[in-house]
């Protein structure tokens, strides 16, 4: 008599274990991603452009060696170059972040 009743009661706990299981996976699936870092800098910009803000448009470290800063800037000139739909603006930022960095002036004269 035990038998059927304990079977039973399984079989029922083993279907709402798994309705639950399921319920749980859909709501983690379509639960919103959040990035676990920003790939570009989103903000305004500065009225004078500092190291920091440079770095921070180009997507790399303040000290970061000159491959590393050549190679961010054409990444990052490539998605907003004017040609391609992107402003004026953006890419003469994004140009003036890589003279910052690499040290040259608005004059063409180093830093350094």
């Amino acid at each position: 008599m035990e038998s059927p009743l304990v079977l039973g009661t399984t079989v029922a706990a083993a279907a709402f274990a798994g309705r639950y299981l399921i319920l749980s996976w859909q709501a983690f699936k379509a639960r919103p991603a959040i990035p676990r870092a920003r790939r570009f800098y989103h903000g305004g910009f500065e009225q004078v452009m500092t190291r920091r803000e440079a770095a921070l448009i180009l997507g790399v470290r303040e000290n970061a060696v000159m491959e590393k800063i050549k190679e961010a800037h054409r990444r990052v000139m490539v998605a907003n170059h004017p040609d391609a739909g992107g402003s004026h603006y953006v890419a003469s930022k994004i140009n003036e972040a890589k003279d910052i960095l690499i040290g040259r002036t608005k004059g063409g004269t180093s830093m350094f």
